[in-house]
């Protein structure tokens, strides 16, 4: 049976209604224009869009990850790396990121590798090491204020990855090195100076009370006991053998003056009397017969 007009009609209005429909998914919106004019944006779900009378174009709202690729940056301090970064950004105005731009994503991207170049070109190599939350936070202000007329939102530029000369990385080893060294001599003296405080505070306790250097040295025989060693040193005061010395002395001084008194005189000359020796030089004779004792 033939088809009528009516029915070839109706058949070419439901391919036409079918072809116009469109699914427009959660995370999307679709910027439609109707005879080459911007006509509106559309939300999720299923919505008509005449054939060859509009288009539409869908852009994405999620959160983007944009890689920014290697830059050659030379730092204030005259030091060429190498840096990239990633940046975070989201369409917050789809119909701007249409018609204000031509290609968002390309356009983002340059402007966030003109961005990061230009302004760590004005920071130090140590700036660019240990500030990198104040720097992230510079470079996303403005990233986000340059694109803000392109209905894009920057959420965040973190810089990823600092590549430096590999001299540039010996001269930091050796400075690392030598400031750790400069700590450590710090430190030392510190101490030194702590202990040399504290040793004086006890010398001058054990000058007020005598009886605590021997405590001190019956302390120091207790610990060297304890250990199991084969020979132990027991220092002896010099007091105790005073009266022992004295004795020594004054038999060496007696037999120095009969040595001297003994000399036989010369054909020439008579014989010398050598005078006795004073008081008061006594002392003095016995200093240096202690002397040549306690000398090895």
């Amino acid at each position: 049976m033939p088809f009528g007009g009516l029915e070839i009609a109706a058949i070419i209005a439901a391919v036409y209604t079918l072809s116009s429909l469109r699914i427009i998914k959660q995370y999307e919106r679709g910027v439609s224009f109707f005879l080459g004019r911007y006509w509106n944006t559309k939300g999720p779900g299923l919505k008509f869009l005449p054939t060859f009378l509009a288009h539409m174009h869908k852009v994405s709202l999620r959160t983007l990850a944009l890689d920014i690729p290697p830059q050659d940056v030379i730092t204030r301090d005259n030091v060429s790396v190498k840096v990239n970064a990633v940046l975070y950004m989201r369409v917050k105005d789809p119909s701007a990121a249409i018609i204000q731009i031509e290609n968002y994503l390309y356009a983002t991207s340059q402007m966030a590798q003109t961005t990061l170049r230009s302004v760590l070109g004005e920071h130090q190599l140590d700036d660019l090491l240990s500030e990198r939350e104040k720097i992230n936070e510079t470079l996303k202000k403005i990233i986000d204020k340059r694109t803000d007329d392109w209905g894009i939102e920057v959420t965040a530029v973190e810089v990823k990855d600092v590549d430096l000369p590999e001299n540039m990385k010996r001269a930091m080893a050796r400075q690392a090195e030598a400031e750790r060294e400069r700590r450590a001599k710090i430190i030392n003296a510190e101490g030194e100076l702590q202990a040399s405080e504290k040793l004086a505070q006890a010398a001058h306790i054990m000058a007020r009370e005598p009886i605590a250097l021997q405590l001190r040295y019956l302390q120091t025989a207790s610990e060297i006991a304890s250990e199991k060693n084969s020979t132990t040193i027991f220092p002896l005061p010099i007091d105790l053998l005073r009266p022992f010395l004295g004795g020594v002395v004054e038999s060496l001084a007696g037999r120095r003056e009969t040595e001297q008194t003994s000399l036989p005189a010369t054909s020439d000359q008579r014989p010398a009397i050598s005078p006795p020796v004073p008081e008061k030089q006594l002392p003095s004779a016995k200093r240096e017969a202690e002397r040549s004792l306690l000398d090895p």
